[in-house]
């Protein structure tokens, strides 16, 4: 267990208007519903209250952003330092002219997809499909169906562990699929989106055809991250891991789905430790029977338990 792990942070910020507690179980905020506790975790008022935490952090203490806890698994043994939520928290979405959007980190994918449809606008229909927030979205370059959401991004807003804002551009960044390589200490807390008039009216319809293929292929009742891994180049995660035989392979209550090889259900009584061994356990079939390496989209948090 690491140094940073054993040692314990001290917050005492003034002024603000969020809801700052301390040993927050994660379980609540994940989608795979498990996971230990948030040493500090951070409900901003709105992104001005953000800011003004920032400016106020200690030098040293970490600092981990999430949305709507979909695509993450945090350890069971918790996060040292400090978890700021966005989901619902920062959540402005407007238009700023006939073709662009505002949308601040916290909105759900969905929403912004939604939204924008009825703007009579297209481009964003795809995030209808993606479990997440508009910021968890950037941070990994999220897609569905082969569209990407730097596709259609203009500029983005961030903010340092200061509480500087920065206003940045994809040129800025090293984005490739499922990735985008960051400016350490900077957190993505808006986007303006670029989209086209949609001349067709076809949105609405673009985005019920999608959610119906959701439903129809993806275990969406159950408890899950998403798509656990990246798809390799000229192949698919989800075919590899059923030719392998390995759906319905099962450790501890973490469970390859039926429905879709490339999710992994809680079954109730999960942990993050058996999850990330069926992660590893995957890997190492798919390596051993295809020479093939998978990559986790899911991002790993945290610490094991120490029991």
């Amino acid at each position: 267990m690491s140094e940073k792990y054993h040692r314990s942070y001290h917050l005492n910020p003034v002024g603000l208007r969020g809801n700052l507690r301390h040993n927050e179980p994660m379980s609540k905020h994940t989608s795979w519903r498990v996971g230990g506790v948030a040493e500090w975790f951070y409900e901003p008022a709105d992104l001005a209250d953000l800011a003004a935490l920032c400016e106020q952090l200690p030098t040293d203490i970490p600092v981990e952003w999430i949305g709507l806890g979909s695509n993450l698994l945090v350890r069971d043994g918790g996060i040292k330092g400090l978890v700021i939520l966005t989901a619902g928290l920062l959540n402005e979405l407007n238009p700023l002219d006939e073709t662009s959007f505002y949308v601040e980190a916290g909105v759900s994918c969905a929403k912004v997809a939604r939204n924008t449809v009825r703007a009579g606008l297209t481009g964003a229909e795809f995030l209808a499909g993606i479990p997440g927030t508009m910021g968890g979205a950037l941070a990994m370059n999220a897609g569905a169906w082969g569209y990407e959401t730097w596709n259609i991004v203009r500029s983005v807003k961030t903010l340092d562990r200061h509480g500087v804002y920065h206003h940045r551009t994809a040129t800025d960044y090293v984005i490739n699929y499922r990735e985008v390589k960051r400016l350490e200490q900077e957190w993505f807390v808006s986007a303006t989106l670029q989209l086209t008039p949609d001349e067709t009216g076809d949105g609405q319809r673009a985005i019920r055809a999608l959610l119906h293929k959701r439903n129809q292929t993806q275990p969406t009742s159950l408890p899950t991250c998403g798509s656990v891994f990246r798809n390799p180049t000229g192949d698919h995660a989800a075919r590899l891991i059923e030719a392998a035989g390995l759906k319905n392979h099962q450790i501890g209550g973490a469970c390859v789905s039926e429905k879709h090889a490339n999710f992994i259900v809680n079954q109730g009584h999960a942990t993050a430790a058996d999850i990330e061994q069926l992660i590893a356990y995957i890997q190492h079939c798919i390596k051993t029977q295809y020479d093939i390496q998978l990559v986790p989209e899911v991002h790993m948090l945290g610490e094991p338990s120490s029991e």
